[in-house]
């Protein structure tokens, strides 16, 4: 039996590679004006834990984390993982128009070949079907 997806399970995909790639961006972002940490002054990932970026972007992960374990409840993560793979992009893209990053040819390149990789991975199962447990005879 194949394992198809209903557009409830594409939204969950969907919200799990947003709330990454923008929670990441947030997180960067403000650890850019929270500044340099090091052993020297970790003191500082708890005044980062003040900046409404830091704190936008933790809560982004959270958003993540709940609907990463939502795909895992009904997908392998063999599926989900790479099937979230296009967040590379919008991380990209964030990362380009809003934090003005550049990025090499070959960093787009290397996003390109994982975001291609993903077609192996979207016409395969999304669950691993195992055969029912046999019953073993009552002793």
């Amino acid at each position: 039996m194949k394992h198809t997806l209903t557009p409830q399970r594409y939204l969950i995909l969907l919200c799990v590679m947003l709330t990454a790639s923008i929670g990441d961006t947030m997180l960067a972002h403000g650890m850019t004006q929270v500044g340099a940490v090091s052993f020297q002054n970790l003191g500082l990932l708890f005044t980062a834990l003040r900046n409404p970026w830091v704190v936008a972007g933790i809560l982004c992960l959270l958003g993540f984390f709940a609907s990463y374990l939502t795909a895992l409840s009904w997908a392998d993560l063999t599926f989900v993982l790479p099937s979230t793979a296009f967040g590379y992009v919008v991380v990209a893209l964030l990362a380009r128009f809003w934090q003005h990053e550049h990025i090499s040819p070959y960093r787009w390149l290397g996003i390109i070949l994982i975001v291609c990789g993903v077609g192996f991975v979207a016409n395969g199962p999304s669950l691993t079907e195992h055969p029912a447990p046999s019953e073993s005879p009552a002793k």
